[in-house]
Parts: C-alpha cells; sequence; structure tokens
C-alpha cells in the first residue's frame, strides 16, 4: 500500500510539474508592438488593439510600448533592448524604417518575427502591413481639397517627418494628383516638417499664413498636422476662406470640423490595424503565412492584397481607409 501511495504522489508530482511547465511554454511566446510615438491618441487607439489580441490569446504576452516622444533613436534603443531580451515576434511601427534596417535585421538572423506597419520600403521584415494603398490615399485626400479650392490657388502639404515613409507617400500622392489634374493650384510649401507634434503644426501654419496671406488650403499627414492647421486658421478667424484636409481621429478634429476650421478628415482604425499586425505575427510564429485573397476577419482586411517587399519579405495592404466630415464624424468614436 506504501509503495502504491507512494508511486501515485511521484505520478502527480511529475503531472503538476508538467502542466507548470506547460504553462510557462505557453506564455512563452512574446508579440511586443513598438509605436512611433506613446500618448497621442491614434497609438492610444492602437493599444486598444494590442490589448484586444492579448485578451483573445490568453497564451500570448502582447503589450505596446514606444518612445516618449516622436524620436528615431529613443525608438531604436526600445527594439535593440527587446532583441536583447529575446522576444518572439516584434510589431513595429517605424518612426524612420530606414533607422531601423540594422536592428530588425538582427531580430531576424535571431529568429524574432519582424511584422511593420507604414513602412513600405523597409528591407527587414517578413510582414508590412499597409491599411490601404498609400499613393492612392494621399490622392483621395488631394481631390477633396481641389474640390473645396475650386481647383485654383495657393497651397501646401505638411508631413510629421519626412523619414516617415507613408506620410511622405500621402503627400506625395496629392501633389502628383494636382499637378497632373489641376494646373491651376499651386503648391507654395512642399512637405513641411511637423514632427508629429500639434503645437509645431499650429506654428508651422501660423507661419505658412503669415507668409501666404492669399493661402487657399492645407492638406495635412501626421495625425496631429490637422489640429495644428484648424487652430491657426480658427484663431486666424480664416473658417470657410481656407480648405482643410488630412489624416485625423474624429475625436480630436470634431471641433475643428463644426467650426469649419477643417473641412474633411481621413483615417483607418489604429485599433484594427494593432490588431493585424499582431494576428499575422502570431500566424508567423506558428509557421503560417498572410495569402492573397486572405480575410484576416477584420474591417477593412477581409480580402487583402499580397505584393512583393523590398526584401525578402512582403506587404499586406487592406481597404481600410474613411472619409468623414462635419456630417458623419460622430459615427467614429475614437
Amino acid at each position: 500500500m506504501k509503495l502504491k501511495r507512494l508511486t501515485t504522489a511521484l505520478v502527480g508530482a511529475t503531472l503538476a510539474v508538467g502542466a507548470i511547465a506547460f504553462a510557462s511554454a505557453a506564455t512563452d511566446v512574446t508579440i511586443v508592438t513598438v509605436v512611433k510615438v506613446t500618448g497621442i491618441n491614434w497609438f492610444n487607439r492602437m493599444d486598444e488593439g494590442v490589448k484586444e489580441f492579448a485578451k483573445d490569446n490568453p497564451g500570448v504576452n502582447a503589450y505596446q510600448t514606444g518612445p516618449g516622444r516622436a524620436d528615431a533613436a529613443q525608438q531604436l534603443k526600445i527594439i535593440e533592448d527587446l532583441i536583447a531580451k529575446k522576444v518572439t515576434a516584434l510589431a513595429v511601427v517605424p518612426f524612420d524604417p530606414p533607422t531601423l534596417e540594422p536592428a530588425l535585421k538582427k531580430a531576424m538572423d535571431r529568429g524574432i518575427k519582424v511584422v511593420t506597419h507604414e513602412a513600405d520600403n523597409e528591407k527587414n521584415t517578413d510582414v508590412d502591413v499597409e491599411a490601404f494603398d498609400n499613393t492612392a490615399y494621399g490622392a483621395s485626400l488631394n481631390e477633396s481639397l481641389a474640390g473645396c479650392m475650386h481647383d485654383d490657388g495657393k497651397w501646401v502639404a505638411l508631413v510629421g517627418s519626412l523619414g516617415s515613409r507613408s506620410q511622405v507617400q500621402w503627400a506625395d500622392g496629392g501633389i502628383n494628383n494636382a499637378k497632373q489634374k489641376y494646373p491651376k493650384m499651386d503648391l507654395v510649401e512642399p512637405k513641411l516638417e511637423t514632427n508629429n507634434d500639434g503645437e509645431r503644426a499650429y506654428e508651422v501654419a501660423k507661419e505658412v499664413l503669415r507668409k501666404h496671406p492669399d493661402l487657399k488650403g492645407f492638406q495635412g499627414s501626421s495625425s496631429l498636422d490637422v489640429i495644428g492647421i484648424g487652430r491657426a486658421v480658427e484663431e486666424a478667424g480664416l473658417q470657410g476662406k481656407i480648405c482643410v484636409y488630412g489624416t485625423g481621429l474624429p475625436t480630436e478634429a470634431g471641433k475643428f470640423l463644426e467650426s469649419g476650421a477643417i473641412n474633411g478628415i481621413a483615417f483607418w482604425d489604429p485599433k484594427l490595424a494593432g490588431l493585424a499586425m499582431n494576428k499575422i505575427a502570431k500566424m508567423l510564429i506558428d509557421g503560417k503565412t498572410v495569402t492573397n485573397g486572405m480575410d484576416l476577419g477584420l474591417p477593412g482586411y477581409n480580402k487583402v492584397t499580397v505584393s512583393k517587399g523590398p526584401g525578402k519579405g512582403i506587404i499586406v495592404r487592406g481597404q481600410g481607409w474613411v472619409n468623414v466630415d462635419k456630417t458623419n464624424y460622430k459615427n467614429y468614436p475614437f
């Protein structure tokens, strides 16, 4: 009887150890989303997607981090630290894609899966996720701007950073659209940088208005560009006289849409982008990949297109942009 009890105890202990080991192994998967800058609404919204993914995947330790200000060197250091910690996958929204190339190569060489967003020029990535075709998005914003300006007059384009690949593509998409279709639209300041900072965008917009008192339009790229522009336009009492379009979030741009200082914004839901990046990272960890036409189970990513990237990876594009103005922005509570 004693021998039987001892055997039973040993078996129980072995099973317990195995269960602990299994539980530990189940949470050994760590996916870290590294954004351009923390503390702004755009990436707060993305964090909601990361947290939802973590909740739906209890076997994965998923969380978001990033620098306290938009700075390529700070973002690089965070990524280097995560590589040293041997995380399973990185989901990165690069502030300046070329700056991260060596670090992301190091990550991939060490077996870490790499997914990027807003960086279709990134060579060292397994998958770059784009919410849509960036050139078409910029051209669409410019079409709205042209309609408001009656296809005529001086306008400027703003970007958060000349190193931010997607924002430059949006600006170029708008610039080329106007150049090809609206010869009376005069681009007087191409791609002014605002450092992804609403206060800086406000100062830039004020300077532009001082320099070009007959200005007719602004096209912004960073989600904070339109906020700074709208503030400057409102302070100058120029609502209805200057057209303002750009990327933005409804909750931030709403008061300026109401006052007429901003005419319209476009965006994709950062929460869905966060979910898409993490879903794809988990697929890569599980030995799967994204195929052309695949449904990721997320609005705007129901039939993705896949193309070869500039490196060994692929670019996955959705159809996820939304245009809103004063009449419908309240339909999007973020």
